[in-house]
């Protein structure tokens, strides 16, 4: 039997560490309603919401693992599905506190606030959400920061080491998810003080992940196939069908859910959702048809899920006829970015910057210009309707949330690759990551790969 070294066990140990220092946490008594301030309605929304936000971490993982090699396809997926496992018990230990804490200067929740989830059953709601009890709150928010590090996967595939990004999906929610989610969501928050408005996720989930992916994408450096230009074929495109199709489902509850209700905003937003989609997979289509390609089921797979991502800043805050203009314009500028990038010698292996970087991006300055008080009376009226400074706090806060995202990932990176390997060795990178990280294969590998 292999002698187990200290990085190997270290992982279980914190894992055993924290389960046994949850053991000295007072049992407190669950939520109480004695003053009928709970929406029945409401919550059943918001439950099924987050069930809705959780699927999308598998259909994530399916939507990566059909594009990939075959013999990179299980390493890919289990790299997005293993992050519900550590943000889930991250998010319980201090995750939460941090994101939603008793604010210290706006920057930071403070992590003993809700320690072990300390107080967050028996506590009051959430400010923004009276209607529903905080720890469905706090397990809706919880899925949004799963999905997160989960979407990094993408530009860092085939070559990075499993336990490596076990450690940045860690370091990532804690360093970067956190602090990000406080400064937008936190009515404390130097963002949210300031006036920037995202609805659900486009500046917290997206674009911090798509800026972290191009961090990680220049740490690992090229991919040996992406040196030699060689043509990798998609694993399996009806996976990509399938997880486009989980996403598109799963992404109902990430924006119609952050109504943080059963009402007529979660409609609207339901309702932005789907015209978003529908536009931006047929936008990126029909733009590879007047580039002189041939329509794809990849083409309008990866359109839809950029036209979901660019809505989500402003699912609530957007009219419904302006969600057309927005998925269909997103397609087209990620679909060039995608371009450009394949021109480079930056190795984004599944185009996560260009997708969801560019594409959140593309979603929080369009939210500046299209968001209306026609519906939500909550928001602000944008450029398009003669606000103009709010717009211009978008701008200032897409910068803030860009720079510190993408330096401290590459920091991240850079520290883990300093106390373990980040990259696989060459000879792995070759026989694939299914067979050397974890031993397992993915249907028959064919003989001459």
């Amino acid at each position: 039997m292999q002698k187990t070294t200290f990085k190997q066990f270290a992982p279980f140990a914190v894992l055993v560490a924290v389960s046994i220092a949850a053991l000295f946490i007072p049992a407190l008594p669950n939520f109480e309603d004695t003053a009928g301030k709970y929406s029945a309605a409401d919550i059943a929304w918001i439950i099924v919401a987050t069930a809705l936000v959780f699927l999308m971490t598998p259909g994530l993982a399916f939507f990566y693992g059909g594009m990939v090699h075959r013999k990179n396809v299980i390493s890919t997926m289990i790299k997005s599905v293993v992050a519900a496992g550590v943000v889930s018990i991250l998010w319980v230990f201090v995750g939460y506190s941090l994101c939603f804490g008793e604010s210290i200067n706006g920057f930071i929740g403070n992590p003993m606030t809700n320690l072990f989830f300390k107080g967050v059953g028996s506590g009051a709601p959430w400010s923004l959400a009276p209607s529903i009890p905080l720890t469905l709150f706090a397990l809706f928010q919880l899925m949004f920061a799963i999905i997160t590090p989960g979407l990094v996967v993408g530009a860092v595939a085939e070559r990075i080491r499993f336990t490596a990004y076990i450690l940045f999906i860690a370091l990532f929610s804690l360093l970067v998810y956190a602090p990000i989610a406080h400064w937008t969501w936190h009515p404390e928050g130097f963002l949210f003080k300031m006036g920037v408005l995202d609805f659900a996720g486009g500046t917290v989930v997206h674009i911090s992940a798509g800026c972290a992916a191009l961090a990680g994408a220049l740490v690992l450096k090229r991919r040996q196939s992406h040196i030699e230009h060689r043509e990798i074929p998609p694993a399996n495109i009806p996976y990509v069908l399938i997880g486009t199709g989980l996403l598109w489902f799963g992404w109902f509850g990430f924006n119609a859910g952050s109504a943080l209700g059963a009402n007529a905003l979660a409609v609207s937003a339901f309702a932005t959702t789907n015209t978003a989609a529908a536009a931006a997979g047929l936008s990126w289509m029909f733009f590879d048809v007047v580039r002189g390609k041939k329509p794809s089921v990849l083409g309008f797979c990866i359109g839809a899920v950029v036209g979901l991502v660019a809505i989500t800043p402003g699912a609530g805050l957007v009219a419904i006829p302006q969600s057309i203009f927005i998925g269909m314009i997103a397609a087209i500028i990620s679909n060039l970015a995608v371009y450009y990038k394949s021109k480079s010698k930056l190795d984004d292996t599944l185009d996560v910057f260009p997708c969801h970087g560019v594409g959140g991006i593309v979603g929080m300055l369009l939210t500046g210009i299209f968001a209306t008080k026609t519906v939500n009376s909550a928001g602000a009226d944008g450029l398009f309707y003669g606000n103009a400074p709010f717009f211009f706090i978008q701008v200032k806060a897409l910068f803030i949330v860009v720079a510190y995202s993408f330096i401290v990932s590459f920091g991240i990176f850079k520290f883990i690759n300093f106390i373990l390997p980040l990259r696989v060795s060459s000879e792995e990178e070759e026989l694939g990551l299914d067979a050397s990280q974890h031993d397992e294969k993915y249907g028959r590998t064919p003989q001459h790969v």
